[in-house]
Parts: structure tokens; C-alpha cells; sequence
């Protein structure tokens, strides 16, 4: 027969609430004060895909609303010229 006393609750981890809150992320082109994100710079564009070739998201990278569709598009401006891959193996 199982025992009429409840199980203790475990302590939870990091700050209150119960969520870890992450730190805040900036956006890397306010912070480097870039107007225009450029579809030559492709080496600063492949911090922003994964490994497979995708472009990351808003909430994983921290750029704000405005940077990230230049971004989307210098990406898909890239891929056209051959500057980088659609998809890596």
C-alpha cells in the first residue's frame, strides 16, 4: 500500500520563478553601428546561419526587427551570387 505522507518538493533552481532568466541580448549591428547589412560581408552573415545553412531566428541571434530582414535578405542575396551555400552536408 503506498504511504500516506507526500513526497517532498525539490528545490528549484537558479532565480525565483522558477525560469532562468537569460541575459538580454543586443542586436550586433546597432551595437556596431551598421546601417545596411551588406551581402558582400559574408563571412559576418555566416554567424548568423546554422550549421546547416538556415538563417537563425530573431530570438536565438538578439537582432532587432529592422536589421534582421536586411539580414534575411543580404543572406538570400548571397545564396543567389553563389557567396554562400543554401544548404551545407
Amino acid at each position: 500500500m503506498p504511504s500516506s505522507k507526500p513526497k517532498p518538493r525539490r528545490e528549484k533552481k537558479g532565480k525565483a520563478g522558477g525560469f532562468g532568466q537569460a541575459r538580454r541580448r543586443y542586436c550586433y549591428f546597432c551595437k556596431e553601428k551598421i546601417e545596411e547589412v551588406d551581402y558582400k560581408n559574408y563571412t559576418a552573415l555566416r554567424r548568423f546561419m546554422s550549421d546547416k545553412g538556415k538563417i537563425r531566428s530573431r530570438r536565438i541571434t538578439g537582432t532587432c526587427r529592422r536589421h534582421q530582414n536586411q539580414l534575411a535578405s543580404a543572406i538570400k542575396q548571397a545564396r543567389e551570387l553563389a557567396l554562400l551555400p543554401y544548404v551545407n552536408r
